[in-house]
């Protein structure tokens, strides 16, 4: 399996009492969709995955591969503390038609090398033989911070339906090494949004990200211009990015995108404890920062017909 083009990290959909509320999936996948993204990657850390059941998890898996219904990509992070939970989520995603599974190490009882990270994933990777399977390395959220390459080296004859690496990390050394794997044996999706131009630099083509959700014709413009060695326009474009960026931290990541969303038009619904949602000061702050950096405007040219979006209607 190869991905090209950009796969959004999905944020959750919940109703006022934190409960799910799928009625929303249909319409962020069609906004998706229009903005050209490659395909959905769900119930990953910007969907809230730990704060679900594995219930919730599934529900929300057949609710994205009915409404995407075979127009994009639909990958589903099966990852849980529990690998008996966690196969328990890879059989029921192969089962509903998901494209693709992805899980990160487990972050309680964490993996002690990376042997025994491989022996996680095989576990995880087996319950469902027939779906690609893609190891998720996010270090800074699970603390397991083994060298993917190691993983690749050891993982390949043990995990037969082993397609790649979710790559979130800054260590973009240790990513073009693993793109470089075996003449690129492996599809090494990049995972940090506002590193994406050094990415494409050393050699990515597919990237997962929460941004991607809300600010996808930027990204595409970004790799548009790269591609066409229009290198100082890719940087500047970047950084409209990285600007936007800035701000999340102050807010706590998660809560303040959904808040983003909210103020571009799309209410997904409150954050789930430990999380806290936004009040409407910290909202009026985030919306006048991004009427001070004009990121709106720039969103809207960049996803003007002539002047933006890539489409996403590639062959699947």
């Amino acid at each position: 399996m190869r991905i090209t083009g950009l796969i959004a990290a999905t944020f959750s959909t919940f109703n006022a009492d934190g409960s799910l509320n799928l009625s929303l999936i249909p319409a962020l996948v069609e906004k998706l969709i229009k903005d050209g993204v490659r395909g959905v990657f769900i119930c990953g850390t910007n969907g809230e995955g730990p704060n679900l059941t594995i219930e919730e998890r599934m529900t929300i898996a057949e609710a994205y591969v009915k409404a995407v219904n075979k127009r994009c990509l639909v990958m589903v992070h099966v990852g849980h503390p529990s690998i008996a939970e966690a196969r328990k989520l890879a059989a029921h995603a192969e089962k509903i038609g998901a494209d693709a599974i992805s899980a990160v190490a487990a972050f309680y009882f964490k993996p002690s090398s990376a042997r025994n990270l491989v022996d996680c994933m095989v576990q995880i990777a087996a319950a469902a033989p027939a779906t690609p399977f893609y190891y998720y390395h996010i270090p800074v959220i699970t603390g397991v911070a083994v060298d993917p390459l190691d993983f690749l080296r050891m993982a390949e004859d043990k995990i037969p339906n082993l397609a790649g690496i979710k790559y979130t990390a800054a260590t973009i050394h240790e990513y073009q090494a693993c793109l470089n794997y075996k003449d690129g044996k492996y599809d090494i999706l990049f995972g940090y949004d506002e590193l994406l131009l050094p990415a494409l630099a050393v050699g990515a083509e597919g990237a997962i990200g929460s941004t991607y959700t809300f600010a996808a014709p930027m990204y595409l413009k970004v790799m548009e211009y790269f591609r066409e060695g229009k290198i100082k326009e890719a940087r500047q474009m970047q950084y409209q990015a990285v600007k936007m960026i800035q701000c999340l931290p102050k807010y706590s990541p998660i809560p303040a995108q959904k808040a983003i969303m909210k103020i571009l038009g799309t209410d997904l619904g409150p954050c789930r404890l430990p999380l806290t949602t936004l009040g409407d000061k910290e909202a009026e702050e985030i919306r006048a920062y991004l009427d001070e950096i004009n990121f709106t405007s720039v969103l809207r040219a960049a996803a003007t017909p002539g002047n933006g979006a890539v489409a996403s209607r590639q062959p699947l």
